[in-house]
């Protein structure tokens, strides 16, 4: 059983002022974990978390984690100004992009991120779009074959179109330290959502074993590996989570066993967690509105897949309370929908729940990674708030719903919403 970090009578409050559907975040678990996180790798005096912004792209989340010592892992122009604009410059921002236009790399670099190339042919792209290379770069490696400790979001690095081979980032290394690259890093980013605590070290292991290798081969100083993220939550009630203290221990054993023998003892160790730092402090809050039945029963609901994709795009668990409802008997078995002109638009199929009565208030359980990132305007749907739940009860809305006007805004070549609707 997951049980919500709110109650019904705070949401029926919050509801008076932000109408539903709206993403929720909870700041106590926020900085609960992000305490554990950094808890786990204090062995490590170099060590890092770069937050992953594409997770939960808020400045608000990103502010709170900051205070931990967390920097911003971006991957495009807009998540690098939101970096920016919270703080977060210099070696404080990775920047690992894949398919990058030249500008994103003039800007980053400006900016000082440390750069992620995913791919040999960048280093010419690099090179060309700024210029000169700074003292600091990374690669990030693929090692091929099928990690099978994934849920299969992203489980095959041998499909995937991330990273170069060890050959090719040998060659990167070679050519980099050849015009004025003095320190280096390696990084990877293999599979999606582990439930497990043997992937970061079983990572590791292969990371530190390349990185002694390119050490010795390249004649390059490796100043940090980046275990990227990948460490899972538990969305489903039976799921047992993963264990932050044990992973990094783990990691931290493979360091002792691997680097410190080979001299390599300065090496600072990063991550790139999104899922993990802000995914089970999220929750997406909806009111049912209608019921149906045909074939089969179903709730349908004012949020949906633009509110959160994942179901429909993955067919992925989200577990659902019924607020109020908590202990009643799961006794009806709904397809819970929303209202796009598609199909998929479930968050659950022939989910058993309590009876579910119209007006009642649902509680999506571990959106605050990739929940509201991966929102869209299909069927003209607009994008919902998100609000913070703070430690001592209070909360605020840290994202404005959009409004119609929003939507309109780009359509250089009509009028205004407003004189739209003036004579409706």
């Amino acid at each position: 059983m997951k049980t919500p970090f709110v109650t019904k009578e705070k949401l029926e409050e919050i509801i008076k002022e932000v109408p539903t559907p709206f993403h929720i975040y909870d700041e106590k678990g926020l900085r609960a974990n992000a305490e554990a996180v950094k808890k786990a790798f204090s062995w490590n005096k170099g060590y890092r978390e770069y937050f992953a912004v594409k997770a939960l792209p808020n400045p608000s989340i990103l502010k709170i984690l900051q205070e931990y010592g967390c920097g911003s892992d971006c991957s495009s122009f807009t998540e690098l100004v939101m970096a920016k604009a919270v703080g977060n410059t210099g070696d404080m921002v990775m920047y690992s992009s894949n398919d990058t236009p030249d500008e994103e790399y003039v800007f980053a670099n400006n900016m000082e991120a440390i750069i992620n190339l995913d791919d040999l042919t960048m280093v010419e792209c690099f090179e060309k779009a700024v210029g000169k290379f700074p003292k600091t770069m990374s690669c990030r490696f693929n090692p091929g074959g099928v990690f099978e400790v994934s849920n299969g979001i992203m489980d095959n690095p041998g499909d995937a179109k991330y990273g170069m081979t060890a050959d090719q980032l040998k060659e990167a290394f070679r050519i980099m330290k050849s015009k004025g690259v003095e320190h280096f890093g390696i990084h990877s980013f293999l599979v999606s959502n582990c439930l497990t605590n043997d992937y970061y070290p079983m990572l590791a292991k292969t990371l530190f074993k390349l990185a002694v290798e390119v050490s010795q081969e390249v004649g390059c100083h490796i100043a940090f590996i980046n275990l990227s993220g990948g460490v899972g939550i538990p969305y489903k009630p039976e799921d047992k989570g993963n264990d932050i203290i044990a992973i990094g221990e783990g990691v931290r054993k493979a360091y002792e066993e691997i680097l410190v023998p080979a001299g390599m003892d300065d090496v600072a160790i990063y991550t790139e967690m999104g899922r993990f730092m802000t995914g089970p402090y999220g929750g997406l809050v909806t009111t049912a509105i209608h019921e149906k039945h045909i074939m089969k029963e179903y709730i349908g609901v004012d949020a949906c897949a633009c509110n959160l994709m994942r179901p429909a795009m993955y067919g992925s668990y989200h577990h659902i309370t019924v607020m109020g409802k908590e202990d009643a008997p799961c006794t009806e078995k709904y397809d819970i929908t929303g209202s796009l002109c598609e199909n998929n638009d479930k968050f659950a199929i022939d989910r058993m729940l309590p009876k579910i009565d119209m007006g009642d208030i649902l509680f999506i359980h571990d959106t605050g990674a990739h929940g509201f990132a991966m929102g869209y305007n299909y069927n003209g749907k607009l994008r919902s708030a998100e609000v913070l739940l703070h430690e001592d009860g209070t909360w605020e809305v840290i994202r404005r719903a959009e409004k119609p006007q929003d939507y309109f805004a780009t359509f250089d070549s009509l009028p205004i919403y407003d004189e739209l609707i003036k004579n409706m």
